[in-house]
């Protein structure tokens, strides 16, 4: 039968996926498919797919429908992938451990199930972890064609963040200089560096530092990232005017590293400043910083402002993209 589908090459299928799943409109009754290295997925509207993706008609075989949670328990419950290792998000222990055996009884594959037992927090930014079901938080995390292998429980990572990510991985080119000044286990680093840039990847985090170098060489740019472990503030010294692009995925601080961005920035740079801000002014105060720290040395233009996501109750995470040309 001829349905509609989204066409994409290969390495983009699982971020398309999910974007279509969050979107409402993955046609789960239908196969998915490859050929000639792109992938097909099948969608249920064609007029409610994003206008920058490929939509052809296609024969699409309808596909037995794995068991699934919601099936098991009755209602939908909530929770994401991180690699095979499953999160709930549940303050109920009753609910958590309900929800953790049903998922270990339903084809969703995985090996561990845990829930959230703390916030994010300390200067690793990790959070604790119950284990509801299975052994082991250490995981291989895949992304738009990369993989990253991370412990949920010594490092921080978002794969809600994959869009974002990817967002600001295409406008790098080949044989650009890149400072990702909180580098984590390399998501942005690593594809940039695949890209063809050489990028200056730094934590706090030795755990993340030992990832990231882990991760650059599963994705072979082990010769283009510099992984550096400590207070991105002392590196600064040794990359001066070196940037042509700087990375803050710090969104709590990153503003108050302002000063170390425009010591890495060479005579042409952007600047990628990650904030979280009430949505009355959410882009105003990384602005202004930028502005005050790049003084009277840079002409600065603002490039993009836009919603990362939404943070909490009138709280928005967002990123100000900015262009540095010294004056």
């Amino acid at each position: 039968m001829s349905v509609p589908c989204v066409r994409v090459p290969v390495e983009d299928g699982e971020a398309t996926r999910e974007r279509l799943a969050e979107r409402g409109v993955l046609d789960g009754d239908r196969e998915i498919e490859v050929e000639d290295g792109d992938i097909y997925i099948p969608v249920t509207d064609a007029d409610a797919v994003a206008d920058d993706y490929d939509v052809v008609a296609r024969d699409a075989a309808e596909r037995d429908r794995p068991r699934t949670p919601a099936e098991i328990l009755g209602y939908e419950p909530t929770y994401e992938r991180l690699g095979d290792v499953v999160i709930v998000d549940e303050d109920d222990p009753e609910t958590a451990q309900a929800v953790a055996d049903a998922v270990m009884a339903s084809d969703v594959p995985c090996k561990t199930v845990v829930n959230r037992a703390s916030k994010v927090r300390g200067e690793y930014r990790v959070r604790d972890w119950e284990v509801l079901a299975g052994d082991g938080t250490e995981t291989v995390h895949r992304e738009y064609g990369h993989e990253f292998l991370l412990d949920i429980a010594d490092v921080y990572f978002s794969p809600r963040l994959a869009t974002e990510r990817h967002r600001v991985v295409t406008q790098v080119d080949a044989d650009e200089q890149v400072v990702d000044m909180f580098a984590g286990v390399g998501p942005f680093a690593v594809p940039m560096a695949a890209r063809g840039a050489d990028v200056v990847a730094c934590d706090l985090n030795p755990r993340a530092v030992e990832y990231l170098r882990e991760n650059a060489r599963r994705n072979d740019v082990t010769d283009r990232v510099t992984a550096v472990e400590g207070d991105v503030r002392d590196v600064a010294a040794d990359y001066p005017d070196w940037a042509d692009r700087v990375v803050m995925n710090l969104p709590h601080t990153a503003t108050e590293f302002l000063d170390t961005a425009v010591a890495f920035a060479g005579d042409d740079c952007v600047l990628h400043v990650y904030d979280i801000q009430h949505e009355s002014d959410p882009y105003g105060p990384a602005e202004r910083a930028i502005r005050d720290a790049a003084g009277d040395d840079y002409r600065v233009d603002v490039l993009t402002e836009h919603d990362v996501r939404s943070y909490a109750p009138h709280e928005l995470n967002v990123c100000v993209d900015a262009r540095l040309r010294r004056m």
